[in-house]
């Protein structure tokens, strides 16, 4: 395939505009200070997914102009992709209302559904399910509620880099193996594009991603999820399986917040993967059973329903039961 041609050039340029992010950061004193609610002890510079960002769109947009990438997916990803990228931007040069940021959100869902036609007719136990209008308005919720989480689970070194390039591997591992090659393009150029900044945010980090990066990954994913549902309603819960570990940690914790009576929105350290990195003392090992889990078993498991016809919805019900159990057992959204 022609596109492969620019992966290496991807990660070129991600790895040297991180680079030169980190020295901007550090002249600007655009820097994590730790505090109560830090996972870190070190001040770190912040901002270097911009480099994930812009690396990751000139990719899409030579596609697109190449015309190895339909409009469609260009303009959807381009320009949600962007816009979360900006408010990110902005928020982490200062700071914007929570629900301006939610505004902005939803207004970059709606942009990248339009394009991408919706959400697609579902198959559940067999019986092919078309939402119509409802089926738009959860997948707004399911593409703000994850470019969130992707946000509340970027809180210790290499972790959100590490889980969107085991997705995205997983993704291409399924596309490949189950005929939809033609879909492999844009997974592979977001590995390449995480992986240059992962170089400088692998522990221990010398910069962080911030909020345009994290927030623009949480999209991408969803958007590619969606992409992916269009081609085949199984596909979309091979996504929804790989994304466990983050899907499964964030919304666990959220319910078990609400439930307390806390401020959602307010920083805390009380996400699993949290509590973990606490209980072992480091940052990394909890980054390497996060590409374990997502490899080893959520992969294992996706491919099931892809392959041997495993219904999507009990796929990803056999996936997820251990991931809540780790959640309780790492006590998950408890008190600090």
């Amino acid at each position: 395939m022609t596109q492969w041609w620019l992966a290496p050039l991807v990660l070129l340029i991600s790895l040297l505009m991180t680079a030169g992010l980190r020295r901007y950061a550090l002249a600007r004193s655009i820097i994590d200070i730790p505090n109560a609610r830090s996972s870190h002890v070190v001040p770190t510079p912040r901002g270097g997914g911009v480099a994930i960002v812009v690396s990751f769109l000139l990719a899409l947009v030579a596609l697109g102009g190449a015309g190895l990438l339909d409009s469609h997916t260009v303009f959807a990803i381009a320009g949600a992709g962007g816009l979360i990228a900006i408010i990110g931007f902005m928020d982490d040069h200062g700071h914007i209302a929570a629900r301006w940021r939610l505004l902005g959100h939803f207004i970059a869902a709606a942009w990248g559904l339009f394009w991408l036609g919706g959400l697609p007719p579902l198959t559940v136990f067999g019986v092919e399910i078309d939402l119509g209008w409802v089926g738009a308005v959860l997948a707004a919720v399911y593409l703000v509620w994850l470019l969130n989480l992707y946000n509340f689970m970027d809180g210790i070194d290499g972790i959100a880099s590490v889980e969107a390039i085991c997705v995205c591997l997983g993704a291409c591992v399924l596309y490949w193996m189950s005929g939809f090659e033609q879909l492999m393009a844009l997974p592979v150029i977001l590995i390449m594009a995480v992986g240059g900044f992962l170089y400088w945010n692998f522990p221990p980090a010398k910069i962080f991603m911030g909020d345009a990066g994290s927030g623009f990954l949480g999209i991408a994913l969803g958007l590619l999820s969606l992409q992916a549902a269009w081609a085949s309603s199984q596909l979309f819960w091979c996504w929804l399986i790989l994304l466990g570990v983050f899907v499964v940690d964030a919304t666990f914790t959220l319910i078990r917040r609400l439930l307390r009576g806390d401020k959602v929105y307010e920083a805390h350290r009380s996400h699993a993967y949290q509590f973990a990195s606490r209980r072992v003392g480091g940052h990394f090992p909890v980054t390497l059973a996060v590409a374990v889990l997502t490899l080893c078993w959520l992969l294992p498991v996706a491919g099931c329903v892809m392959l041997f016809g495993i219904d999507g919805f009990v796929g990803l019900l056999i996936a997820y039961v251990p991931l809540v159990a780790l959640a309780v057992a790492y006590n998950a959204g408890g008190v600090e």
